[in-house]
């Protein structure tokens, strides 16, 4: 059965989900959103390969949600069906970060099954306005219906912050009634910043104190991007609340690296 036709199965005729284990896990997902809503700590991975197989794994090791990164990832539009209800199927909610702040982008994703999205390349509280639209239907939005994988729940919109500009701009982007957080891509801002993406530098460690800041005064969600317990634990000590803890692509190297050093030892 095709990962479409899977998720056909657990709705009836009129597109309201059966009772049963796919009503559970409906549920399940509507809840996650109202908890990032809530500014509850959740806990994340990243899916760089389009292997179903590894995002399952990965959700099912006990993450709240699993990250598709249709940007800098290895997947596609076309992997989306099948990588989004593997996910669910392990127990967490699928999101994706998108190729491009662009309504088709964002379309498509919650059209195959993604919960919400992480959007990249946001400079301006204009631009976030017209993401936010993007995410919803009318009369909030202008998103088009009809996608055969998408659900009823409001969907995520996390804005990315990666540049001076996208800092300049964050309180009114924060302002947007649409727009339910914020996600750093650290890497990004430091190159905007000129400065390295060390947590601990004393450039781009103040520019992270202020954004926090800017989220904890409009009461929205924030998370800094990492690949590693510790660093997220930093991050979390902070006030983030979206943590994001493993990369699948990176735990698989580092554990063959740490693995075949202790053979060899």
């Amino acid at each position: 059965m095709s990962a479409v036709a899977l998720l056909r199965s657990c709705r009836t005729r009129s597109g309201t989900p059966k009772a049963g284990v796919c009503f559970a896990t409906a549920v399940t997902q509507t809840a996650f959103c109202e908890r990032v809503r809530s500014g509850e700590t959740v806990f994340g991975g990243w899916a760089v390969a389009p292997s179903p197989v590894s995002a399952g794994v990965l959700a099912g090791s006990g993450l709240d949600y699993v990250v598709i990164d249709l940007q800098h990832g290895t997947a596609t539009e076309h992997d989306l069906p099948s990588l989004t209800t593997a996910i669910k199927l392990a127990g967490a909610t699928p999101l994706g970060r998108v190729r491009h702040a662009h309504q088709a982008d964002i379309g498509r994703a919650l059209d195959l099954g993604c919960e919400g999205v992480i959007v990249p390349n946001v400079e301006s509280a204009e631009q976030a306005a017209a993401v936010a639209g993007a995410c919803r239907y009318p009369p909030e939005g202008y998103r088009s219906a009809g996608g055969a994988m998408a659900t009823e729940a409001r969907p995520l919109c996390i804005i990315m912050v990666e540049s001076r500009r996208a800092m300049s701009e964050l309180p009114a982007t924060l302002a947007l009634a649409g727009v339910d957080g914020i996600y750093v891509g650290p890497r990004d801002l430091s190159y905007s910043l000129g400065c390295p993406p060390d947590p601990h530098d004393h450039v781009l460690r103040p520019a992270f104190e202020q954004i926090w800041a800017d989220c904890a005064a409009a009461g929205k969600p924030v998370g800094v991007h990492s690949t590693d317990g510790t660093t997220a634990r930093l991050y979390r000590e902070n006030g983030c609340r979206l943590v994001n803890v493993v990369a699948d692509t990176l735990a698989i190297s580092r554990t063959a690296v740490a693995e075949l050093a202790t053979a060899r030892s």
